[in-house]
């Protein structure tokens, strides 16, 4: 697969990193860090968001008449499964989770080390990803602009944030590197199919956690609620719907690399909902990780002819 884009691959990356950062401060809103009595426990906003997504993707499938593999069609269906619970139900719980210690700006951050983890998986199972030097030099410079995007402020932060939540946080990344993987090496479905598949049967994998919510003392703020709505609507169903288009398009280094731009889209959303003022180190590390996703699509990487692509995993 080239490593050449076309704009509109360009258009759709924007627009997933977009509606992937807006996931942090909703996640903030609706576990409510500061006040997590008017907020929602962790395995209650993993359902309810899950299944808001799950509702509204499923609702346009049906609208449009598309066909879902039948149940007898195994490998669909253990891709959707893999896709839901490793994808969405498993990593949204460990970050949500952690957002009750890490604040929504170094949780994104964790997010930067999803492309070393998928470079090295994708180097191992397509051919046509295999890594070269200018692909390595683009992950290490992106990386680089992360850590200046950390600065002495967020090691800081790491001072009073639990050993545990980080565990969390980069236990969540793997969890999205093996998704990516999975997805592009994935049988043939129509993105819709796909996403309304895996979005409601990791929807079906949270309910099980809804016996340990305590229903009678939840007094959600109205802040809560709108985090609730705006994460089923925006980083799970639209943002589901946008992933396997682009996984299709494209590979899956290339859309590991949102990981270097989503941190730099949620210090914007940060400023302009919380009025948090970024410094020089801020622009220096904007500067390197669209440096290295440049460099790393830029890195002349061609399918081999010699080693098939396998299908599925």
């Amino acid at each position: 697969m080239s490593a050449k884009r076309e704009p509109l691959d360009w258009v759709l990356f924007v627009a997933l990193t977009f509606l992937w950062a807006v996931a942090y401060p909703c996640t903030k809103l609706a576990v409510n860090a500061a006040d997590p009595s008017q907020g929602f426990p962790p395995q209650l906003v993993i359902a309810l968001r899950l299944t808001l997504g799950a509702t509204i993707l499923l609702t346009t499938a049906i609208v449009t008449r598309q066909k879902f593999p039948v149940l007898r069609d195994w490998r669909r269906w253990s891709v959707m499964s893999a896709l839901g619970f490793l994808g969405m139900t498993a990593p949204f719980f460990v970050i949500t989770t952690a957002q009750k210690t890490v604040d929504s700006s170094v949780a994104a951050l964790y997010v930067a080390a999803t492309p070393l983890f998928v470079a090295s998986l994708a180097h191992v199972f397509f051919a046509d990803e295999r890594m070269n030097w200018k692909l390595g030099l683009g992950l290490l410079v992106g990386f680089a602009g992360v850590g200046v995007l950390f600065g002495p402020d967020a090691i800081s932060n790491f001072g009073s944030a639990s050993v545990w939540a980080q565990i969390l946080l980069l236990l969540g990344t793997l969890f999205y590197a093996v998704t990516t993987i999975i997805a592009r090496a994935a049988p043939p479905m129509p993105p819709l199919v796909l996403s309304a598949g895996f979005v409601s049967l990791a929807a079906v994998f949270s309910w099980f956690g809804l016996p340990s919510v305590d229903f009678a003392a939840l007094t959600p703020a109205p802040s809560a609620w709108f985090g609730v709505i705006g994460l089923g609507i925006f980083p799970t169903a639209l943002a589901s719907l946008l992933y396997m288009q682009l996984v299709a398009r494209t590979s899956a280094t290339f859309l590991s690399l949102t990981g270097y731009t989503i941190p730099v889209i949620s210090a914007i959303i940060g400023y302009v909902a919380f009025g948090e003022v970024q410094g020089w180190d801020a622009i220096l590390a904007f500067g390197l990780i669209l440096s290295g996703v440049w460099i790393s699509q830029h890195s002349g990487t061609k399918p081999s002819i010699s080693e098939p692509v396998p299908e599925d995993v």
